[in-house]
């Protein structure tokens, strides 16, 4: 079955940075599009960032455009996304959530980690 386990998150002040990772194990990592999204407390899902398969292609909410920056590793089947000039907006559970084989820009994310905690201290 599908496995998703985020790690990397924790507490930074305000213009740190984390470097959050999600090993991805029962699918075949390399051909599937790959989602970062979060949720603050109190607030529904916002996507933040997805892969293509090869990570080719990126994109990013406009929130985070220029401050993080999404890879993959297909031969570690690990997923990673670089928080760099956090602010305390972006405080939330972070998600790596599986996509499909191909671009679904109505993409659900039910296929998700347990997501890993990023707190920004003022």
């Amino acid at each position: 079955q599908v496995q998703l386990v985020e790690s990397g998150g924790g507490s930074v002040h305000e213009g740190g940075s984390l470097r959050l990772s999600c090993a991805a194990s029962g699918f075949t990592f390399r051909s599937a599009w790959m989602w970062w999204v979060r949720q603050a407390p109190g607030k529904g899902l916002e996507w933040v960032s997805r892969i293509s398969p090869r990570g080719g292609s990126t994109d990013y909410a406009d929130s985070v455009q220029g401050r993080f920056t999404i890879s993959r590793d297909n031969a570690k089947s690990t997923l990673y996304l670089q928080l760099d000039s956090l602010k305390s907006d972006d405080a939330a559970v972070y998600y790596c959530a599986k996509g499909r084989t191909y671009y679904d820009p109505n993409q659900d994310f039910n296929l998700r980690g347990r997501g890993t905690q990023v707190t920004v201290l003022a």
